[in-house]
């Protein structure tokens, strides 16, 4: 259970650390990680405060799988680490599942850039936090 709520919280934290390097202003990989249609144009703009909200997200749930792991006690109540251990599961693998149209395994956009690299690495880890989370919360 430790070695994988540790894992958890590692991806969390460099996905946490990505999002704020853009929320500063960043650009690396910025662009490869947004979906587009068939031509080419960008369906998302994200700005800094939402890569900032988000990176603010991902730390927590860093942050959770820490305190799931017993290397931290933060006192506070444990019905948040219980709603935390199914929500990001759930959020996950929502993601994973997709919007049947740009992101996701089941979208039907499937030949651009982005698309293939969904296909190959970001669907995949989305599944894989999804899995580990749910194991997490189920046996652990």
């Amino acid at each position: 259970m430790m070695v994988l709520s540790l894992l958890l919280s590692g991806v969390f934290f460099l996905l946490a650390l990505l999002h704020f390097y853009w929320a500063l202003g960043g650009r690396w990989a910025f662009d490869n990680t947004l979906p587009t249609n068939e031509a080419g144009k960008k369906m998302l703009s994200p700005g800094t405060l939402s890569c900032l909200v988000v990176a603010l997200g991902l730390s927590a749930f860093g942050l959770l799988y820490v305190w799931k792991a017993g290397v931290v006690a933060w006192g506070l109540p444990e019905v948040f680490l219980s709603f935390g251990l199914w929500i990001c599961p759930v959020i996950f693998g929502m993601r994973a599942l997709g919007d049947f149209r740009y992101v996701g395994f089941f979208k039907s956009v499937s030949s651009t850039p982005f698309a293939k690299r969904d296909t190959y690495l970001y669907s995949p880890l989305c599944l894989f936090i999804a899995i580990t989370g749910f194991l997490l919360a189920f046996f652990f």
